[in-house]
C-alpha cells in the first residue's frame, strides 16, 4: 500500500523525532544550545509542505542531555522555540514538542519507545487519532513507538541492513523528511 492510498488529509496527525530527523544528529553529543543545531537539507521546504497536509504536527524527542546534567531543560526549550519560529518564518508549523529528559537506563514511560509522549499529545490535542498518525523517525526506538499505539512509520535512513532488522517495524522508508513530503505531494 503507498501513502498515497491512505489517503492523508487534516484529520491526521504527524509525528516527527527532532535530532536526525529534522537537525543534523551529533556524533556522541547532544544539540544542547541554538548554534549546534543545525536543519538538515530540505527539512524547512518538507515542514511547508507537510503543514498543508496534516493536521497537527507534534515533534516527540528523547533528550538525555538534559538528564545527564549537560544542559537545563530552560537551554532546550530556548532550541525547540527557535527551531520552531524558523520553521513558521519558512512557511511551516509545528504544533508543539514532547520530550523527555531522562536517561535510557531510567526506564521512563515518557522516553521512547514507551509511549509516554503519544498520550501526552493526545491529552494536549484531544483530536488526535493515532491510528490516523505518521511516525516518522531515524531509529528502529521510532518506529516501536509509532507500532505501540497504531500508527503507520516511516523510517528515514539509507542503511539497509539497519531497516532488514527492523522490517516489522517499519512501514515506509525514505531517505529524508522531504522525500517523504514529496511522496505525498507529487
Amino acid at each position: 500500500m503507498s501513502l498515497k492510498d491512505l489517503k492523508i488529509d487534516k484529520t491526521w496527525t504527524l509525528f516527527l523525532d527532532r535530532d536526525g530527523v529534522i537537525n543534523q544528529r551529533l556524533v556522541d553529543d547532544y544539540v544542547r544550545i541554538w548554534e549546534q543545531f543545525e536543519f538538515k537539507p530540505g527539512v524547512k521546504e518538507a515542514l511547508k509542505e507537510l503543514s498543508c497536509i496534516f493536521g497537527r504536527i507534534v515533534v516527540v524527542s528523547n533528550q538525555q542531555g538534559v538528564g545527564k546534567g549537560l544542559m537545563s531543560e530552560s537551554d532546550l526549550e530556548e532550541v525547540h522555540g527557535r527551531m520552531i519560529s524558523v520553521v513558521s518564518t519558512a512557511g511551516g508549523r509545528i504544533d508543539a514538542v514532547f520530550f523527555c529528559p531522562a536517561l535510557e537506563g531510567e526506564k521512563s514511560f515518557n522516553r521512547k519507545p514507551n509511549i509516554g509522549m503519544a498520550l501526552q499529545s493526545r491529552k494536549r490535542f484531544p483530536e488526535i487519532r493515532f491510528r490516523q498518525s505518521v511516525m516518522v523517525g531515524d531509529s528502529l526506538s521510532d518506529m516501536i513507538f509509532g507500532k505501540r499505539v497504531g500508527m503507520k512509520t516511516v523510517f528515514l535512513s539509507a542503511d539497509l541492513p539497519h531497516i532488514r532488522r527492523g522490517y516489522q517495524t517499519i512501514n515506509y522508508v525514505f531517505t529524508d523528511l522531504l522525500s517523504f513530503s514529496r511522496s505525498l505531494t507529487s
